[in-house]
């Protein structure tokens, strides 16, 4: 679950870490309040779960709040790279003489959080990372052991940062590290961690994201997702309980198991194709959950072609196989499907499938072979 920024900065505040002063609004009004309240100059900047927003015109310097009403009636209903902006945070403007980088995520490969340092902060870390790597500090840390003062001091030497803010340095960064490991959190990221002209050190952005299966634990954070960011897909699936992510392809994806659907995802890619959606039915499907899968996958305009990919373990292919012919008596299918069942009762479902004979399903007894089948039908649009 991704946080916008003004969010990332109520948990910040909540741990310790210094922030501006800030007020949502969602209105120009509202802007204009918020200004005169804070003082200007203030800065309105655009809530969206995406980057980009500066160079969009979502990030605009307001010297009264005149100003910063005309540019919250700007920036409110803007469109950045998909996302309509509802809301503006108006913060305070920073004095800025320095710009850092710092942050703290979950290495699964490492299977520990990595923590990330550098002095070229206010640009993508990526491009750091590519074209000055030297500068990009980068540490472990073991999660039996903690967060450690001698942590930051050697994040702080690799990175180069001056002696004199290396001890405001390391308060901030043993503060986030205690919000990523309490909050769940999967990224803690301050782009940029700025410094003052008096030497101060304070985090001017946020970039937060809090691991969904430990919501339950965090029941004030979970009431701050904003379902309306959502793609409408993903909205539908969430209210009616299936496992769905929307992805940039365009051949639907419906499999029983986490594994076996991102298993699927490669070899469609690996066939030339682009996924669509990663949607997980569940390890025991029964033909209801496959109706209600099906809805949710064709309401995504972008698909055209579906492969149903099923291995039957608990779930039995027959079972799976009424579902589809339920979904496609109830709904209106308008792309082709390829179907690839195995194991428990697979030749009885294929069987099913066979008799029902429905217009434009194709049925395939191998994975590879159904992700080509499925590719070639979305590029040819049969």
């Amino acid at each position: 679950m991704d946080l916008y920024e003004y969010q990332g900065k109520q948990l910040f505040a909540r741990y310790g870490i210094p922030v501006s002063e800030g007020s949502i609004a969602a209105t120009p009004a509202e802007a204009r309040e918020a200004a005169e309240r804070i003082a200007a100059p203030v800065v309105i900047k655009a809530q969206v779960l995406v980057g980009g927003r500066g160079k969009a015109g979502g990030v605009k310097l307001a010297a009264d709040p005149d100003e910063a009403e005309q540019h919250a009636e700007a920036i409110l209903g803007m469109d950045i790279r998909g996302h309509t902006v509802h809301r503006v945070w108006v913060e305070r403007s920073s004095d800025i003489a320095r710009e850092y980088y710092f942050s703290i995520t979950f290495d699964r490969g490492a299977k520990r959080p990595l923590l990330m340092l550098t002095t070229a902060g206010g640009v993508e870390i990526e491009e750091v990372a590519e074209k000055t790597p030297d500068r990009l500090a980068r540490l472990h840390v073991d999660p039996l052991v903690g967060f450690e003062p001698f942590h930051a001091r050697r994040l702080c030497f690799d990175a180069g940062l001056p002696a004199e803010e290396m001890r405001q340095a390391a308060d901030i960064m043993a503060a986030a590290y205690r919000a990523f490991v309490e909050t769940d959190a999967m990224l803690v990221e301050i782009n940029p961690l700025i410094v003052t002209p008096e030497g101060k050190l304070h985090a001017l952005d946020s970039k937060y994201t809090v691991d969904d299966n430990a919501l339950f634990r965090h029941p004030d954070i979970a009431e701050m997702r904003d379902l309306e960011a959502l793609p409408p897909e993903e909205r539908m699936a969430r209210e009616r309980g299936v496992t769905y992510v929307k992805l940039d392809g365009y051949v639907g994806i419906i499999g029983n198991g986490a594994g076996l659907v991102m298993s699927t995802l490669d070899v469609v890619a690996g066939a030339g194709g682009r996924p669509a959606n990663f949607l997980d039915v569940g390890g025991g499907a029964q033909a209801d959950e496959i109706v209600t899968a099906m809805e949710v996958l064709l309401s995504d305009p972008d698909v055209r072609a579906v492969l149903f990919n099923v291995f039957g373990g608990i779930t039995r292919c027959d079972e799976v196989a009424r579902g589809i012919l339920t979904a496609l008596e109830r709904l209106d299918v308008k792309v082709p499907m390829v179907v690839r069942l195995d194991g428990t009762n697979d030749v009885e479902g294929r069987q099913l499938l066979a008799d029902a004979a429905p217009p434009n399903v194709h049925v395939e007894e191998t994975m590879l072979g159904a992700a080509e089948r499925v590719v070639e039908l979305a590029g040819s649009g049969a």
